[in-house]
């Protein structure tokens, strides 16, 4: 397999288990946990997901052709705290993660030094995944955070145990 053959597959692999790290400290989590959150000026969980998903659909959708900044995105409406059930909140974070690993998954090695544009700015699409991975991992260290000190020592930890 070439570098780039193999890059494809990492980041695909690695995105996917960030997906699910999340997903398993969300699972933990009564439905009215994932909207508490420490202070006004922090987000819940179900805000850092619909805030994640609006940025995977305006990011990656047709993103080799058109800015990954959509005219149709209301970033500022993604920190409104309108959602109301789990069941809203898995279904945006499933759209978010389906539109993203299905374009990560449409990407050719041919077209890692490809320039796309976010907000008007120039990105390889090499740039652009490393961006998300900066981002998204940044998001999910959130989620994981909250979840655990809401659970605090009814927490099933999601990796090593201390002290195993």
């Amino acid at each position: 397999m070439s570098i780039a053959g193999e890059y494809l597959k990492t980041i695909i692999q690695r995105f996917s288990e960030s997906k699910k790290t999340a997903e398993k400290a969300i699972e933990q989590l009564a439905e009215g946990e994932l909207f508490w959150f420490p202070n006004e000026e922090s987000n819940s969980i179900a805000i850092i997901v619909k805030h994640m998903s609006g940025n995977m659909v305006s990011r990656w959708t047709d993103f080799f052709t058109t800015d990954g900044e959509k005219p149709s995105r209301n970033r500022d409406d993604e920190f409104v705290g309108d959602l109301q059930t789990k069941e809203q909140v898995m279904k945006l974070w499933e759209l978010g993660w389906e539109t993203f690993l299905s374009a990560l998954k449409d990407i050719r090695e041919d077209h890692l030094l490809k320039t796309i544009t976010i907000r008007n700015e120039p990105h390889t699409v090499i740039e652009a995944i490393e961006r998300q991975m900066y981002h998204y991992s940044y998001h999910v260290g959130q989620i994981v955070y909250l979840a655990k000190m809401l659970k605090s020592s009814n927490w099933n930890t999601l990796t090593i145990p201390r002290k195993k």
